[in-house]
């Protein structure tokens, strides 16, 4: 077996020794083995557990990669790939708010105004039920209230916020220009622009650069995924498959016509 080095391991890929001895403290790779005079001596294994943290990393972000490999290593492959599916499943997510948004664009540049889009007849929504829809906390809606994004309306008893259609989509348009690293102040913008529907420029430019990261996203996850696939392969957890069906016996041939 050969072993490695602390530097052959970070020399792949341009980090610092002190970096791969990081990883492994935080779980990201295995624990090496000692010498008898303490330096670490690592494996092709664990070449290949840095390959395919740092792949995870660039498609599902640290605290995700970092709960994948952690899994991992301590033998819950069951975890790991709840972790890889909730992200497949909020890229899904992204997209399809994307798709919609981009269609709403579409109709304020061809259509009249924003009323024909928003479902007037949808029941309003209450700011836990609209917290609990995107995934965030009810405190964000109301940061999000208070520099001027949303502007819900008050039920008249007791005071309470209420979304109605369209807040809801200037909610999840927020949300979604916030998943791509948009500041606060550029959204407002663009949802005001979109809510007076006097323009659409800002907003076109922000999803056709969104979209540029979603599908850079979806490359990384596949790259991550031929990554994740050979480290498991190594560690051999994963169970076997169903045994392959066997092939149909060739039908025997018809004897010759005499």
């Amino acid at each position: 077996m050969k072993y490695l080095r602390p530097y052959d391991l970070a020399r792949e890929h341009g980090i610092s020794t002190q970096a791969v001895r990081n990883y492994e403290r935080d779980g990201f790779i295995p624990l090496a083995r000692r010498t008898p005079s303490g330096y670490r001596t690592y494996t092709e294994i664990h070449a290949a557990a840095l390959r395919a943290y740092l792949a995870l990393v660039q498609a599902y972000g640290y605290a995700t990669g970092g709960e994948i490999m952690r899994s991992l290593n301590t033998g819950d492959l069951d975890a790991a790939l709840t972790a890889v599916d909730r992200g497949h499943a909020q890229l899904l997510r992204d997209r399809s708010t994307l798709d919609a948004v981009g269609r709403a664009v579409e109709h304020l540049t061809r259509g009249p105004g924003l009323a024909e889009h928003t479902s007037a007849g949808s029941e309003p929504l209450s700011i836990g039920e609209l917290a609990r829809r995107l995934g965030v906390t009810a405190a964000t809606l109301r940061n999000w209230e208070a520099v001027g994004i949303l502007a819900p309306a008050r039920e008249p008893v007791t005071g309470h916020r209420s979304f109605g259609a369209t807040d809801v989509r200037d909610a999840e348009l927020t949300h979604l220009l916030r998943r791509g690293g948009y500041p606060l102040e550029h959204i407002r913008t663009v949802v005001r622009q979109i809510r007076t529907a006097g323009g659409t420029e800002a907003l076109s430019a922000a999803l056709d650069d969104w979209r540029r990261r979603l599908t850079a996203r979806g490359v990384s996850m596949l790259d991550a995924a031929a990554r994740l696939g050979g480290y498991v392969a190594l560690l051999g957890v994963a169970p076997a498959g169903p045994p392959a069906a066997a092939e149909p016996a060739p039908a025997p041939e018809s004897p010759p016509t005499v």
